[in-house]
């Protein structure tokens, strides 16, 4: 048997989404010279760069990328950055990721990052699924979904045809 997919958002559904987190970031930053975007590998960070795409179209805010690594089977073991701790303490700082299912990936992140002083920490997700396990919130979002813990949400970052599809 098949499994059925639903698109939840299409491409240009996804584009439009992104510009109004780059937005809200930019709003929550205005003042600053310097925000760090830490994506979660592999969507986060595909999330972060394009809403890096968008922060330096609409703003003069200098947009530093960090790819993060958490190991999603096993988020206890070391989480690594592409950036050292001294290049993002007392910044801002917005954790990305693709989706916001249990919260353990980007618990797992926060705790990593407020083992450094910040001087502000966000986060930012595409789909919040609101069926949280940890006390964790998305400062900005996409789009929040009430689904069931059986359905599963995929996001494809397609250069000409991403979505977000319910399957």
């Amino acid at each position: 048997m098949a499994l059925s997919q639903n698109c939840i958002l299409n491409h240009q559904e996804i584009n439009h989404k992104i510009r109004r987190i780059a937005y809200q970031i930019y709003e929550s930053n205005a003042h600053r010279d310097e925000v760090v975007l830490a994506g979660i590998q592999n969507n986060g960070f595909i999330l972060a760069e394009k809403i890096k795409e968008q922060l330096d179209q609409i703003s003069e805010i200098n947009t530093v990328l960090c790819a993060v690594t958490i190991h999603k089977k096993n988020p206890s073991e070391a989480v690594t950055t592409s950036l050292k701790p001294e290049d993002y303490s007392n910044k801002s700082l917005v954790l990305i990721d693709d989706v916001l299912h249990s919260g353990t990936t980007l618990i797992y992140g926060v705790k990593h990052f407020l083992e450094v002083p910040l001087e502000q920490f966000k986060t930012a997700v595409l789909v919040n699924r609101n069926h949280k396990k940890y006390p964790v919130k998305a400062d900005f979002k996409g789009i929040s979904l009430s689904t069931s813990l059986n359905e599963h949400i995929e996001v494809s970052f397609d250069s000409e045809d991403s979505k977000v599809v319910l399957i």
